[in-house]
């Protein structure tokens, strides 16, 4: 039986039909990604799948106790909460269970043959492994610290800015680990590795999900199955983002319906996916093989690692060479620029020079100084030390506030301030509902004021105004937070075809890959990277060079060790070690035999019942104690016989 099953549901606001007749069903296990315009309905499905909102028509049938959960946009936390206190908040049931299991063990030690006691460990034991509640605490520091809160730990909650408060309930939901998650735009206000951590946890512990995601290579690592909301109706497609491209495209084919747009768009999507991923693919497969090949040599190999480790920044620095074309127009020159946001220092002696023609990202974790960088080249914040020298250009900048749009003003006030129906797009005269058009908005949104739309609609707004203007470069602020997928390929689409520069900051690392040209990467030293690697190729080989380090740093630990054995190597093994090496295999073999008639006699009640399950249970604590010295003493002149034989 399917954990949530909608059945003919139909869903409208006023005259306006939402939802039509529609079919829907969740089993245990699975990841849906919803996809869909802005106004689709996405929002509603999921409010009635999480029981909240009552449909119209039709009919939602349940498991029973299915405990659904969702993200809210803007969460609700106990007043006077710290950060801890709020991701803990909801974690009192998973805390009460553990502690009655640890009980019951306790419990059954004395009186194993109790049945009620049994059933009830058993239940107890599938409930907390459901929720991977064994080691709670480890949990919840590793979220805390994963999603950047360790800092706000014992702060109150309601004075932490939107984003950190949705990356408190975030984290509480994770923990929480309910029947069915239900998440609405979950990778907003998370940097990527903070997006790669979630990946990693919801795969790893098997969430059944239902999410809302702009995030393309988000929705393609996890989701098992896409469904489209689309003129009311639901259609559904196997796996992730890429998939349902194809699928697309194959249906649209089949039915040979004039979606000329769509399809162009779908094309496009399809061959950069597939060129990207095939170049990703052929390049890698290389070093890929290399790096697997040595990778369990080389955890015991300090001079392999070094050698990986210096092959993959030496494939790092061949791609960051400066591809820079120098008869370009130069738009900022940059000299050791560097800058200090209150006490906190975020960038130093960065040097750089932006042309006319490159399209830059600026990447880097929440709060590294990427929209500070931003302001500095504007001329709203001045440098701590350093310059930037700006030639003769015109900036067009889209920022996370929308402070070029009048909430006052209607949508054709907006785009014709000084009268009229035209506007003049990069020298192409239109009609303003030709343009807007273009930006999925319909012809009664025109007399609409901008104070009414959603931030999403804004969002548009504001970009498509962007475009009008006429600028020699483009420097946008998170362009694609609270935008549907649909916009963000309009988006890319205006931005291929922009002429001039393009500056962006984002933590989309497919809208990055696909536009960007070259990256600005914030380090942890306060430093920039500059790099010509496609975003997710740079940080998969960051990953690659973080383990590599971490091998190289646990191969230094066991160094001391094995110098003083190098020290040793004249010399020969001690006649008590000689006399241990011939001693210990059959001591430890003794203790073997002990341990397997201890655990039998546990296993027989005619047997425990005389030396007491207790008592026992003690003397096998005491054998497996010994076993573990013995096997440890052994394993050391062992290593040390070995090493002086070499």
């Amino acid at each position: 039986m399917a954990l949530i099953d909608l059945q003919n549901i139909s869903k409208h606001y006023s005259a306006q039909k939402i939802l039509v007749e529609i079919n829907f069903h969740i089993d245990e296990g699975e990841r849906i990604v919803i996809i869909g315009k802005n106004g689709s309905g996405k929002s509603t499905l999921m409010k009635i799948i999480s029981g909240t909102l009552e449909q119209d028509s039709g009919e939602r049938i349940s498991k029973n106790d299915l405990e659904i959960k969702m993200l809210d946009q803007k969460p609700n936390f106990k007043e006077g909460h710290t950060v801890r206190q709020a991701v803990e908040a909801g974690l009192d049931e998973l805390t009460i269970a553990k502690n009655r299991f640890n009980e019951l063990s306790l419990l059954l030690v004395e009186d194993f043959e109790n049945k009620n006691l049994m059933d009830e460990h058993e239940k107890l034991s599938r409930y907390l492994e459901h929720h991977n509640a064994w080691n709670l605490d480890d949990k919840i520091e590793r979220i805390i610290q994963h999603f950047d809160l360790k800092q706000y730990e014992q702060k109150p909650i309601e004075l932490l800015s939107g984003g950190e408060q949705r990356r408190v309930a975030l984290a509480a939901l994770l923990l929480q680990k309910p029947d069915i998650l239900l998440l609405d735009e979950p990778t907003n206000h998370l940097d990527v590795y903070m997006v790669e951590f979630l990946e990693e946890l919801i795969l790893k512990e098997k969430f059944t999900l239902v999410f809302i995601s702009h995030d393309r290579y988000f929705i393609d690592r996890i989701a098992t199955k896409s469904i489209e909301v689309q003129d009311c109706a639901l259609r559904e497609y196997s796996g992730g983002y890429s998939n349902y491209l194809t699928q697309k495209e194959e249906w649209m084919r089949t039915l040979q319906k004039q979606h000329d747009n769509l399809l162009d768009i779908l094309k496009r999507e399809n061959e950069w996916f597939a060129r990207g991923v095939r170049a990703r693919l052929k390049r890698n497969e290389g070093r890929k093989e290399r790096l697997m090949s040595i990778r369990e040599d080389a955890k015991h190999n300090p001079a392999k690692i070094r050698q990986m480790s210096l092959e993959l920044e030496r494939e790092a620095k061949h791609f960051n060479r400066d591809k820079s074309v120098n008869k370009q127009k130069m738009l900022f020159e940059v000299e050791d620029l560097t800058l200090t946001l209150g006490n906190k220092e975020l960038l130093k002696n960065f040097t750089t020079r932006i042309l006319q023609k490159d399209v830059i990202a600026i990447v880097g974790p929440n709060g590294s100084g990427k929209s500070t960088l931003l302001r500095a080249l504007l001329g709203r914040l001045e440098p701590t030390s350093g310059k930037i020298k700006q030639g003769d250009f015109k900036i067009g900048y889209f920022d996370q506030h929308r402070e070029m749009l009048n909430d006052h003003l209607n949508l054709m006030e907006t785009f014709c301030p000084h009268g009229g129906d035209r506007v003049n797009v990069r020298g192409k005269d239109m009609h303003v509902y030709g343009y807007l058009k273009n930006f999925l908005f319909p012809r009664e949104f025109l007399d609409k004021k901008v104070g009414v739309l959603s931030g999403g609609e804004k969002n548009r707004i504001a970009l498509a105004l962007l475009f009008t203007k006429d600028v020699d470069i483009l420097i946008l602020d998170e362009p694609t937070n609270d935008l549907d997928i649909p916009t963000i390929n309009i988006l890319e689409e205006q931005l291929t075809n922009f002429s001039g520069a393009v500056i962006i900051v984002s933590h989309d690392r497919y809208f990055v890959d696909k536009i960007a040209k070259k990256l600005f990467i914030f380090k942890k030293d306060k430093h920039i990277e500059e790099s010509y690697k496609q975003y997710s190729e740079y940080l998969e080989l960051e990953k690659e060079l973080e383990e590599l380090a971490q091998m190289q740093a646990n191969a230094i630990e066991k160094k001391p060790k094995t110098l003083q054995f190098e020290k040793e190597k004249t010399l020969k093994l001690t006649f008590k070690e000689k006399i241990a090496l011939e001693k210990l295999p059959l001591e430890i073999e003794e203790i073997e035999v002990l341990m397997e008639q201890k655990n039998k006699c546990l296993a027989d009640p005619k047997c425990y019942e005389k030396i007491g399950v207790t008592a026992l249970a003690k003397e096998l604590e005491a054998l497996e104690k010994r076993y573990e010295q013995k096997v440890e003493e052994l394993l050391e002149i062992q290593e040390k016989e070995e090493l002086l034989n070499s």
